[in-house]
């Protein structure tokens, strides 16, 4: 089992930039891809982006390119998750998870969640 612990969120104004960190602890070697999703109060859990563990393959949702930038650090078996030019439509709970199929997307693809990390962008 996998261990996800992520940190790196708080409050930024809008137009500024956070980098949030996913360490994984455990047995990371099953954990073939790694993605980030948010979720906002009142709202479903949305994919952000996924990095294959390999750090091969990347994907994100639409509307996130070009402004996030998922990458990993396989020493430190960390996945990080750059966001630049944050608005208030990018507050919410960020939260990692790993699963083990490529391509993956929806939530139920992801076996193990950290508990998450709070992103609040200021008006």
């Amino acid at each position: 089992q996998v261990q996800l612990v992520e940190s790196g969120g708080g409050l930024v104004q809008a137009g500024g930039s956070l980098r949030l960190s996913c360490a994984a602890s455990g047995r990371t070697f099953s954990s073939y891809v790694v993605g980030w999703f948010r979720q906002a109060p009142g709202k479903e859990r949305e994919f952000v982006a996924a990095i294959s563990w390999s750090g091969a393959r990347t994907d994100y949702a639409d509307s996130m390119k070009g402004r996030f930038t998922i990458s990993r650090d396989n020493a430190k078996n960390t996945v990080y998750l750059q966001m630049n030019s944050l608005n208030a439509e990018d507050t919410a709970v960020y939260y990692c998870a790993v699963g083990s199929t490529w391509p993956a997307r929806r939530p139920s693809e992801f076996g193990f969640w950290g508990q998450g990390t709070q992103v609040t962008v200021s008006s």
